[in-house]
């Protein structure tokens, strides 16, 4: 049975609330507890996860961007209206970080998804300009054998004409066919033109509204 279309005015209900900064979590005894449904937002360093997570919030400077790969570091938690936890992971990929530090948000990371009983879905980020590349597939195929369900975003879509945005929606959406894992829907999203962010709002309140129910 298919899933229901989303309500996009739910949907911009649930982002106009507030939105507070909960706390920034190197180590997993600090996780805030499990008391909400979570989504999670990830994907390659400087793929634009702040800035999304700032566009769906309507809010310019909730999470920290920057152009430099790696300056997210910590799992950083977003309380939307006591109805849903928004977590902005640190980037895999290239960093400019010392290398101990990107091995050990790493094993936080794989650590934090794998054992979160709240964690409704994972958002992976992918850059609409090069599509799936390398670590992506490598990323995806770790969610597959830890049965972790993601949903692919393609960020950035601004930077690329109506065809070239349907043939990389379309090679994706190949791409994603041989993952277990993979929820079936996949978003074109711009936080800097607004591109597709009504319609991952009103998903991502769908998620927040059937969850809830079973926590």
């Amino acid at each position: 049975m298919m899933d229901p279309e989303p309500d996009i005015e739910a949907g911009r209900k649930l982002f106009a609330g507030e939105c507070t900064f909960l706390k920034g979590v190197v180590s997993l005894e600090h996780l805030p507890p499990p008391d909400m449904p979570e989504v999670a937002f990830i994907g390659r360093s400087n793929v634009g996860k702040s800035s999304l997570v700032n566009a769906l919030t309507g809010r310019k400077a909730l999470a920290r961007t920057s152009n430099t790969p790696g300056r997210t570091q910590e799992l950083n938690f977003f309380d939307l209206g006591g109805r849903l936890m928004l977590v902005d992971l640190p980037g895999y990929g290239f960093a400019k970080a010392p290398k101990p530090a990107v091995e050990a948000w790493t094993r936080l990371i794989r650590r934090y998804l794998q054992g979160r009983p709240n964690l409704t879905r994972v958002n992976l980020l992918i850059d609409a300009r090069h599509g799936i590349k390398p670590p992506d597939e490598d990323f995806m195929s770790m969610l597959d054998k830890s049965a972790v369900v993601f949903q692919v975003i393609l960020t950035k879509a601004d930077k690329l004409k109506s065809a070239q945005q349907e043939r990389v929606f379309e090679a994706t959406r190949k791409g994603l066919e041989k993952h277990v894992a993979a929820y079936p829907k996949q978003f074109l999203t711009s936080a800097e033109k607004g591109t597709g962010i009504a319609e991952l709002r009103a998903e991502l309140e769908r998620l927040a509204t059937q969850q809830s129910a079973g926590l």
